[in-house]
């Protein structure tokens, strides 16, 4: 799925978990995605919150022009209902991390395959189970894993490459900079 967020200048961007937002804050100190810091509302990724909150602490604020709310996310069936009285100010992309972030460091470490072969639903679960990364889940662990940002971005191309994303879902690979 293509990505326009060239003419958006005001963006939400919503991360599911810690590990998440680890990998955003990485792409965008490093100006490696389609978008950056400036654009964020509040010039920050924004923890998930229950759409009501999102709505009370961020919506009513007087804006001049339509939000772009970007969910990375891992689930792919999780709703995002605005009220109708915002609906029209936002639109929303899901970016879609499925199965699981940590997918991320299994590539790195060219495990896919086994991954898939193992039987382990998981990466996270295989990733302490085969790899023997216990704090998997730890965005200090992560920001270490990934401290050079071109091994992350090549670690989400990888995945791209060989993991073929549903047409109509956005992935990290959709918003880096090509």
């Amino acid at each position: 799925m293509k990505v326009d967020i060239l003419n958006t200048s005001l963006i939400a961007c919503i991360c599911e978990g810690g590990a998440e937002t680890v990998i955003m804050n990485i792409l965008l100190d490093n100006d490696l995605l389609i978008f950056n810091r400036e654009q964020l509302i509040d010039e920050n990724v924004l923890p998930r919150t229950s759409v009501k909150e999102f709505e009370k602490r961020y919506l009513r604020r007087e804006f001049d022009q339509k939000i772009l709310i970007l969910r990375i996310i891992d689930s792919r069936g999780e709703e995002f209902n605005l009220s109708k009285a915002y609906r029209c100010q936002v639109d929303v992309i899901n970016v879609i991390t499925a199965p699981e972030i940590e997918m991320l460091v299994i590539v790195s470490k060219d495990r896919y395959k086994d991954f898939c072969k193992s039987g382990i639903k998981k990466p996270s679960d295989y990733c302490k189970s085969i790899l023997k990364i216990k704090n998997i889940k730890s965005p200090v662990f992560l920001e270490k894993y990934f401290a050079d940002p071109n091994f992350l971005v090549k670690s989400i191309k990888e995945y791209n490459r060989i993991h073929k994303q549903k047409s109509n879902e956005a992935s990290l690979y959709d918003l880096l900079k090509k």
